[in-house]
């Protein structure tokens, strides 16, 4: 009897644990996962993907090229195009800057080097997309022009043509090494009647990429020779096929040499068929897919999700021969057996959320990925920002392979020479270029010194935190404390009053302030898309804004400010919902922030709107730029239920899944499984949670919990509920280390001024002393205010009493004649107003980088500025300097006149005007003293009239867009 009562005992107590430890079956796939993949999302719009074939994570893209330049061309494909030039081998997924499009071979019915671009007969040719395809791995297209039907597959670092001639006359192939980029050098070496070898240098993003290929025909060249054009950069390849069989061309590049270019093709193809070829590729893709398999009845929904994940697994690519060899970043040829080398580092996208994905399902290719940064520092001197093809473009801000290591550290994934890693993160963070020097100098850098200060500011901040999170796992007590009191500099560009990240020009904020505005002191956003950048501190941040109601009124606001953007027009900014901008990295974490106040209900409805209305199963799919997998990458974390806010944190945050059930397999051979229960489209809350079988309450998880495999199961309601809201289950982002005293700033006064000027001086939520001194005598405590009445340098610091003191900063202020007036009659752009209506008469010279504030804008209108010296006075010389700088659409004036006159109302004495050639192309950029000669004579007003150029010559890339030009001017010197 007791036997039978201790069997039904634990008969309770197996199913009581099976309750409390419940397994959730792992999601299983209903069909091959590529089938779910649509390489045509992406490519309209300004997602800037191609839709050709490729490995993962492979050297060559073999894709067609649509377009040949332009903004929307930068992956050399456009879904709204209607020709073909042909199919090149090397493309970049999503980037918003245009390179590659290399060795370009297309098939066609008669030798012609022109392109047709010009409008005349060339080689290009009509396509329809009804008869087009592309899969994972494999393309095809029918040319209508010639009734060719092209086909292409790849290997890692070759791939093969497939065409299908409609006759066995007038088989022609031409070979491009002119197409796309500028072509510094070109050759092209008949080896015999079937192999072609040679290589392609060319100049654009990466301004000296060096590429080398060798070619095999299934059927030999007519009298085996090829036709060229006079430069021998193009040619024209007759194919001598009588039975009319289908053509095959095997292809093999290198960024070493031709032998490596060879090597690469016969170990990688060789003599396999293009079948054969196809299938090892879209096998691959299955495998790669396979590492996340998931369960939903919506269709789109999962060639949404497939497509996203193929997109994350594009770049960055292999950039290693078959043997080992691979060119570095000092150009030379090296040769490693200990890793696989890499390029396309897009970090500035990319550490926010594709590196954590890279984490959780490619730890061993991320150890390759760090360990081909530390290569790259030791041949190139610093580790890439943005690399491409052993090129440092200097791309982009921040330097962001070093939150891709910490992040990788912190995680355990830590097989390669951690401290060369460490050096290297260190060397990156302490160079003097870039508004580095500045920044470790006064906490932040100066709108006047550096352009972009304030994302420069806060996203150094951010990477020093991850620098110093290492260092405390490392144990390197003295790195630690100065990168976490690095971390917090994200306070010194915090403006109180108005509660945004605000640029500091000579120690004033700029102004006027619009955090609407798209200008110079932000990367590709305005105020509103940085404002809410310190991952790495949300509780400092929190604390800046007066408490967590504070920040949920501010998310409030962005989520529902008008979707209107004012100041410089960024093509980048998409995706809007308010002034939240999906289509552009730096509001990628925010809709997470809810999290971190208590109000996960918030995240939950902000996710499942960016999820199911900017990701579309069709070509403008994507809300902008792909980003070499970052916009994939988010949707893919996010729809499973949790993102990457903090990486470097070890957690993700919870927002809400898109999927009944998903399973992550893992590379230690464990499964972690996500399950959401009762879900559709109107519940997209969640009403309870359970990790392994128990009741979780928490709004993040760890990157343990999911390496350790198990499930974490989702109740889904559809009206917000408790369910994470206490403080104990929030996540929680916070400096408690070494405290920084902010530096203060100049919140009242002017540094140009007439007269006097009153000054106050202000600092953000902190406590402190603030000291100030003039023209370097002895430092006095700031009570009330400090008038100034002759110009003179002011500086100031502030201290918390307990011996921790801030940066000296001082701020030169400049006294303006006071008779001396000025007129503007017409308008300069706001975010280029030097410091207001009497920018042109302060005394501030201009420096050549017209981002430092310090010249006035005009955009497509003519300047017209009258000054007034307050009485006639005998005038020598009268001065007006312009800047140009004709990339970035600042050109010179086409005409100056200079008018004076003792009365304002009277005619002006005309000087004789000054007219400029505007139109031919100049590189770099110029300032233009234009002086007039007035002999002594005497006048009152002076007035300068400098007309615009208006439209943007044909040779300017922004003609194409109907671009119009700006002048730039700055002081009106009268002597």
């Amino acid at each position: 009897m007791k036997l039978q009562h201790n069997a039904l005992f634990i008969v309770i107590l197996l199913l009581f644990s099976c309750k409390n430890d419940e397994k959730i079956p792992i999601a299983q796939k209903d069909t091959a996962l590529i089938n779910y993949i649509n390489p045509f999302i992406g490519t309209g719009g300004h997602g800037h993907t191609y839709p050709g074939a490729t490995m993962p994570f492979g050297m060559m893209q073999l894709s067609p090229d649509t377009r040949l330049d332009g903004w929307d061309g930068c992956s050399g494909y456009h879904y709204s195009d209607e020709y073909i030039y042909g199919f090149s081998h090397t493309h970049l997924s999503g980037t918003g800057v245009s390179d590659y499009g290399d060795i370009l071979l297309m098939p066609t019915n008669e030798v012609n080097f022109n392109n047709g671009s010009n409008g005349e007969k060339g080689y290009r040719a009509h396509f329809s997309h009804d008869n087009e395809i592309a899969e994972a791995g494999y393309y095809k297209v029918h040319l209508d022009s010639t009734n060719i039907d092209v086909e292409l597959t790849v290997s890692e670092r070759s791939g093969m043509h497939k065409y299908t001639f409609p006759s066995a006359e007038n088989q022609v192939v031409m070979l491009d090494l002119e197409h796309r980029d500028k072509l510094l050098s070109g050759e092209i070496n008949v080896i015999s009647a079937t192999e072609i070898s040679g290589h392609r240098h060319s100049e654009a993003w990466a301004t000296n990429q060096k590429l080398f290929y060798h070619i095999k025909f299934s059927h030999p060249l007519k009298n085996n020779t090829l036709t060229q054009n006079e430069a021998q950069t193009i040619a024209g390849l007759e194919i001598d096929n009588p039975n009319n069989e289908p053509v095959y061309i095997k292809i093999g590049i290198s960024a070493v040499d031709v032998e490596g270019a060879k090597k690469n093709l016969e170990q990688e193809i060789g003599q396999k068929s293009f079948e054969e070829v196809k299938k090892i590729a879209q096998d691959a893709w299955e495998q790669q897919l396979e590492k996340i398999v998931i369960e939903s009845d919506d269709a789109d929904y999962k060639t949404n999700f497939y497509t996203a994940l193929y997109h994350t697994m594009i770049a960055p690519n292999l950039y290693q021969d078959v043997d080992g060899r691979y060119r570095d970043m000092d150009l030379e040829i090296h040769e490693s057996k200990e890793h696989t080398h890499y390029t396309v580092f897009s970090l500035w996208d990319t550490y926010r959320a594709a590196h954590p994905l890279y984490t959780i399902i490619e730890q061993e290719r991320t150890n390759d990925f760090i360990k081909t940064f530390i290569k790259k520092y030791e041949s190139g001197g610093i580790m890439p920002i943005w690399d491409l093809s052993a090129n440092y473009t200097g791309c982009m801000i921040g330097y962001h392979a070093v939150p891709v290591i910490a992040d990788a550290y912190l995680k355990g994934i830590r097989e390669y020479d951690v401290e060369k890693a460490f050096e290297a993160m260190k060397h990156s963070a302490t160079r003097d270029k870039l508004g580095l020097k500045d920044y470790k100098a006064l906490g932040f850098i100066p709108v006047e010194k550096e352009s972009e200060s304030v994302s420069k500011t806060l996203e150094y901040a951010y990477d020093d935190w991850t620098i110093a999170q290492m260092a405390k796992a490392m144990g390197k007590t003295d790195d630690y404390e100065t990168y976490i009191k690095r971390a917090q500099y994200y306070k010194n560009v915090f403006d109180p009053e108005t509660q945004f990240m605000r640029g500091r020009f000579r120690n004033t904020w700029f102004s006027p302030f619009d955090p609407y505005e798209v200008n110079f002191n932000y990367t590709e956003a305005n105020s509103w898309q940085y404002s809410f950048y310190v991952p790495q501190d949300v509780s400092g941040f929190i604390d800046l804004l007066g408490g967590k109601d504070k920040l949920e009124a501010q998310l409030d606001k962005l989520f529902t400010a008008k979707q209107e953007t004012s100041g410089r027009n960024q093509a980048d900014i998409t995706g809007l919902i308010g002034q939240y901008a999906h289509g552009n990295e730096p509001s990628h974490h925010m809709a997470y922030l809810y999290n971190f106040i208590n109000k996960p209900a918030k995240t939950q409805e902000y996710v499942h709107q960016i999820l199911t209305t900017l990701y579309k199963n069709e070509p403008d799919g994507v809300s902008g730029n792909e980003d070499c997998g970052q916009m994939s990458a988010w949707y893919v974390l996010s729809s499973l239920g949790f993102y990457s806010v903090t990486p470097g944190s070890n957690e993700y945050i919870i927002g809400t899944p898109l999927f009944d059930k998903a399973t992550i397999n893992l590379e230690n051979g464990k499964t972690f499984t996500i399950a959401a229960k009762n879900l559709s489209k109107e519940n997209m809350y969640i009403k309870s949670a359970k990790l392994n079988g128990k009741n979780y309450t928490k709004t993040f998880i760890t990157h343990e919990a999911i390496m350790n495999g198990g499930s974490l199961v989702f109740e889904m309601t559809n009206t917000p509920s408790d369910w994470g809201t206490k403080d104990a289950d929030i996540p929680v982002t916070e400096i408690k280390d070494h405290k920084i005293v902010p530096p203060p700033f100049i919140a009242k006064g002017d540094i140009a001024f007439k007269g006097e000027t009153e000054v106050t001086l202000s600092m953000p939520n902190t406590p402190a002393e603030i000291f100030y001194s003039i023209n370097d005598s002895e430092f006095k405590m700031f009570e009330k205010s400090i008038k100034i009445s002759d110009a003179c340098k002011l500086t100031v610091y502030a201290t918390d009493g307990y011996g921790n003191e801030s940066p000296k900063i001082t701020t030169e202020f400049f006294k303006i004649n006071p008779n001396l007036k000025i007129k503007l009659d017409t308008e300069y752009a706001n975010q280029y107003n030097a410091g207001g209506n009497n920018a042109l008469i302060d005394g501030i010279l201009g420096t050549e980088d017209f981002r430092t504030g310090t010249w006035q804008g005009y955009f497509d209108t003519d300047v017209i500025a009258t000054v007034d010296l307050g009485k006639v006075k005998p005038i020598n010389t009268i001065q007006v300097n312009f800047l140009e700088d004709q990339k970035s659409w600042i050109f010179l004036p086409t005409e100056v006149e200079c008018y004076v006159s003792d009365n304002p109302n009277r005619f002006y004495k005309s000087l004789p005007k000054q007219t400029f050639d505007t139109t031919e192309p100049k590189e770099g950029a110029h300032i233009k003293n234009i002086t007039f000669d007035m002999k002594g004579y005497s006048a009152r007003y002076v007035k300068i009239v400098a007309k615009k150029l208006g439209v943007l010559p044909e040779w300017h890339l922004g003609y194409q867009h109907d671009g119009r030009s700006w002048l730039f001017v700055d002081e009106i010197e009268i002597k």
